[in-house]
Order: C-alpha cells, then structure tokens, then sequence
C-alpha cells in the first residue's frame, strides 16, 4: 500500500485478498489516532519495567504498594457486568484461523477467546486474517470448506460469547507505520477489532469484549482505560461498553489486583489466572536471585506455594469488587489410540477443576473441545448458580511471604531435557506461523517455551544442583541439546528448526536475561 502522505500511514506488507476490508482507510486512520495519543504512554511503561526490573536485581520484593493502600482499603465495586459475561463456567481458547474459531465457538463452552497474542504466531497473514474471520463472525458470513476434506463448518445457533485477546503492551506490529515508527500490536489488533464489530457485537446482543494479556501494574491497566474511553467517543459509544478481563500472569500485577480493578472500574469483567505465564514471569523478575531457585517445571503445580496463594487472593479480591474470578488453563488434550492414558489425562483435568470451582472461582479455561464436557460437569456439579460472587472469602489472609512461597522439588536431566525439547520444537512451530501447538499430549503455547528458556537460564546461572549430583552447566546444555537435537532432526526436520535451535540457545546462554522470546523471534517472521 502506498505512504499516504497526509495521513503519513505506511503499510509494509501486502494488501490481498480479503485484507482490504480491515484495513480500510477509515480503520487504519482509527489506529493511527491510538498509536499518536497512547504510544509514548506505552513506551514509558515499558521503560519502568525495566527499571522496577533493576529494583529487584539490588533486592527489592514485590509487594503490596504503600501509595495505593487506600484503594485496597475502600469500599467500591466495578459497574454493571452484561448478562451474557454473568455465567462463563468454562470458555476456550484458541488461535484465530478460521475453522478453529467456528469449531471454538461451536464446542459447547459458555465463552471463546480469540487469540492474538501467545497462541498465535502474528505472521502478517495470520494476523489479517484473523481479523476478517471474526469480522464475518458479526457479518453472519462465518464459514469453511476443507480443502482436502470438503467438509463444511459453520456457525451453529447457539455459538460461544466471544472475547478477543490482543497482544501484549511489547510487542510490535512492524507492518502498520505511523509517522516513521512501526505501531503496538495490542493497538492494531484492539482498533481494527472494536472498529470494525462494534456496533454489531451490540447489536446481537453481545459487546466488544477483550482479554487484557502481561500486564505488570496498575498504571498499564490504567492507559487500557484511556484508551477504551477514548475508542468509545470515537466511535460514539457510551463509557463502558467494552468489558475487559484482566489476565494475572505477572509476579508484579499479582501484587496490584485490587489497583488493576479499579483503574478498569467502568470496563471490568473479571480477572484470569494466567498460570504458565505466572510461572514464567516469577523467574524472569525474581530468578536472578538463588532463593527463588525453581525446582523442575512439573513440580510447580497449581494450589501450592506461590501459585495457590495468589489464585485464593485473586478470587478473594475480585468477589469483594463484583467482579469474576477465572481460573487457569488446562492444556491437555486428548490421546489418541491409548484410552488408559487418555483417562489419566481427563482426571487430571477433573481434579484441576474441581480444586478451582471449590475455591471459589468462577469459570476455568480449556484448551481442546473434548476438555469442555470435563470442565462442564465440574462446574455444573460445585457451581450450580452462574457464577460465585457471594464466594467472598473474607476470613482468609494471603501475605506477601506466601505470594512468593517457592515449590518444593527436584531439578533433574529429564526436566532440562524437557524443557529443551518443548522450547525449540515451540520456538520452530512459531516461526513457522503456528502458535498453538500439540506437543507432548499438552497443547502449548509461546508461555511454556518463556518458562522453558528461562528456567534454564536461571540454572545455568545459578550453578543449580540437579538431583544426580552434578551442576547445571553451560557445557551440560550444550552436551544435552545436542543429542536432543539428534531426535528433533529426525521427527520435525526443517531449516526453521535450526533457527529455532540457535535463537533458543543464544537466550539460554546470554549473560542477560531477555524480557519476551517471541520478540527476536518476530524478527524472523516479520
């Protein structure tokens, strides 16, 4: 697409196809108008990251802040919840290709989030054509024929509700300039989202409703709300329209969810238990440090140390605001040709759920259709009512020592190998253009290979002692990769695979610890 030179808007991929009907000049002025208002607001939060990041190199903890006390202290609840978000028991997520959104949306669960950010590979065409499917999604034009099937899928009569979720406050979208610097993701997946389906969301009797990924503090939360305010009188839309759930999958927001909340007030719909990210982000903020020296992957289970005190404060401080408590993924899927261990699967999922809707949670998410009759019944059977808002938890004291409880466990050779499988297979899936993939009977997403790279970072950095008695080391990565990389060459050979396996080492063995994966990453795919 030519510069505009009014407009000063440059487009640098191609425009085919169906893209021209989301990237109309009217929407693209829409997101330009974002990016000039939000944009430097953006870049100087992700600045204090880095320098709340310094804070906890020299010792720092997180912690409840002293200057917002007063909002955790006071009485307030967030505006009216619509009555098609009151009862979301179980929703599903998935990436936004076109027969996955309508077998989504089709499977059964009360909610779908279409996935812009980690299961998703934000390829140019993968991200512009997400766009078009959920705009026929609104259009009544959502449908699918095979190609090698010839099978044809289409929208049912009692499809999900949809949520959107747009990518994180990091990443860019090198494809779309304004003014010479390449413009948010999360601005141009949320404008071109909201301008388009709007108005039709509501006039179907559903909104324009996000899930809100990686935010780190309630000031991010805060320049959301500018920006759905301003959205709204743009379009001409009342305050509150668009519904936002919060994902809490950082060690920091964890300690500003009540903060989060009420910067969101007028736009709340709930909080989410981001649980792979949790973990990622606590050894990206706090794993240079050899107390907070992680045990294997598996070993850092949900409803234990860290991980459960801040699933119990987060139902506890969104029931207290009126506002709903999901719960966390479950990422198996089925297995084919072994029912024993099929079975085995599904009761694990059973017994995740039934931990979260006897807590007190108000939904949970799943990550395959065949998951969502697991869930259904869980729920079903410890929620018989929508949701649990009256599920307050009033008695209960959660504290910044348990908030940051370390999991007991071994680090083994089978974890590193592990995680050095799932993170280069991962890493060669994404820049490949996929982004949610099957590996290992778990349907993965880019937040198991962030917890992959990093707790071998922090391993090698800390000498840690694995449970044979030697030390992680460089040398000992080295030494298992390679004869990892021996099996991946044989099941999954690709020159991507190579890249894949350099980028994921460089990180592994950088003196620094790098903030996201995927940032390098889309430099190969952008």
């Amino acid at each position: 697409m030519p510069l505009d030179i009014a407009a000063n808007i440059q487009i640098n991929g191609p425009v085919e196809g169906r893209a021209v009907e989301v990237l109309t000049p009217e929407a693209l002025a829409f997101v330009a108008d974002l990016h000039r208002r939000f944009d430097v607001r953006r870049r100087e939060l992700l600045a204090a990251r880095v320098a709340r990041q310094a804070r906890f190199d020299a010792g720092e903890l997180p912690d409840f802040l002293p200057e917002t006390a007063e909002v955790r202290a006071a009485d307030w609840t967030v505006a009216p919840i619509p009555a098609d978000l009151q009862d979301r028991r179980v929703e599903i997520t998935g990436p936004v290709d076109r027969k996955m959104i309508i077998n989504a949306l089709n499977c059964g669960a009360k909610v779908f989030m279409a996935d812009f950010e980690d299961a998703t590979s934000p390829t140019w065409t993968n991200v512009l054509e997400g766009q078009v499917n959920l705009k026929d999604r609104w259009a009544g034009d959502l449908t699918h024929v095979d190609p090698k099937s010839g099978k044809r899928y289409a929208l049912g009569a009692n499809p999900a509700v949809l949520k959107i979720r747009p990518r994180g406050w990091h990443l860019p979208e090198q494809h779309m300039e304004v003014d010479g610097q390449p413009v948010s993701g999360a601005l141009f997946d949320f404008g071109l989202y909201l301008f388009h389906n709007a108005r039709a969301t509501l006039a179907q009797g559903s909104g324009p409703y996000f899930y809100l990924p990686k935010l780190e503090s309630h000031l991010e939360a805060r320049l959301w709300n500018e920006v759905f305010v301003h959205a709204q009188a743009a379009l001409g839309l009342p305050v509150g329209t668009i519904k936002a759930t919060v994902l809490i999958e950082t060690i920091p927001a964890a300690f500003e969810m009540d903060e989060i909340i009420h910067e969101l007030r007028d736009h709340m719909a709930g909080l989410n238990c981001g649980r792979w990210d949790y973990i990622f982000s606590f050894i990206k903020r706090l794993g240079r440090r050899p107390e907070f020296l992680t045990p294997d992957r598996s070993a850092m289970v949900m409803g234990k140390a860290f991980l459960g005190a801040y699933s119990l404060k987060l139902i506890q401080t969104c029931h207290r605001r009126g506002a709903f408590a999901m719960g966390g993924m479950a990422a198996q899927i089925p297995v084919k040709g072994d029912e024993a261990a099929n079975q085995a699967a599904f009761a694990k999922v059973r017994a995740d759920k039934e931990r979260e809707a006897g807590a007190g949670h108000d939904g949970t998410w799943v990550a395959h259709p065949d998951l969502v009759p697991v869930a259904m019944e869980v729920f079903d059977r410890l929620m018989p009512t929508p949701n649990q808002l009256d599920k307050r938890l009033t008695d209960l004291t959660i504290t910044q020592a348990q908030m940051l409880e370390l999991h007991d466990g071994q680090r083994t050779e089978a974890g590193v190998r592990e995680n050095i499988r799932v993170g280069v297979r991962y890493t060669q899936a994404w820049i490949e253009g996929r982004g949610a993939v099957p590996l290992y009977n778990l349907m993965e997403d880019a937040a198991t290979a962030e917890i992959c790279r990093t707790q071998l970072w922090q391993w090698i950095r800390l000498s840690a002692d694995l449970a044979d008695g030697r030390q992680m080391s460089s040398q000992l990565f080295v030494s298992l990769l390679t004869e990892e990389m021996a099996d991946l060459r044989r099941d999954f050979p690709s020159p991507r695979l190579e890249d894949a396996a350099l980028l994921f080492s460089q990180m592994v063995l950088s003196d620094t610890l790098e903030e996201f994966l995927t940032l390098p990453a889309y430099e190969l795919i952008a």
